[in-house]
């Protein structure tokens, strides 16, 4: 199974495009996921993701994610909040490296996945 990050933005509108997501692929969406980290500035900030199951053809698992734009007492956090919680799911908070210490997105993003296999929260790598 392909487990790959789509990055939407940074947080700002593009909150309103991940809640459609969550909101129109119900039957699909399997975990919210609030990653809090610190950036080089010393200020916490958030990224939120959802994760899919796969479509019912194919073998790709995407995880969308608004990446650390978003500060810790926010509105946009409590709005995806209330979207995952209202299909009866608690978003799920981790504590996480900032993308900045990575060379490359690519393995920050392996870096998540990683985490996310080793608490159960998405399947295996088959």
């Amino acid at each position: 199974m392909i487990q790959r990050f789509i990055e939407l933005g940074e947080g700002y509108g593009d909150i309103y495009e991940l809640r459609e997501l969550i909101t129109s692929n119900q039957q699909r969406f399997m975990h919210g996921f609030v990653f809090v980290s610190t950036n080089s500035q010393g200020q916490d900030v958030l990224s939120i993701a959802a994760a899919f199951k796969p479509a019912s053809e194919g073998n790709f698992m995407p995880i969308y994610l608004c990446r650390e734009g978003i500060p810790l007492d926010s509105k946009r956090l409590d709005i995806f909040e209330q979207t995952v919680s209202e299909l009866g799911h608690t978003p799920i908070k981790m504590e996480v490296k900032h993308s900045s210490v990575y060379a490359d997105r690519k393995f920050y993003h392996s870096h998540l996945i990683s985490v996310l296999r080793l608490n159960h929260y998405i399947p295996p790598m088959q």
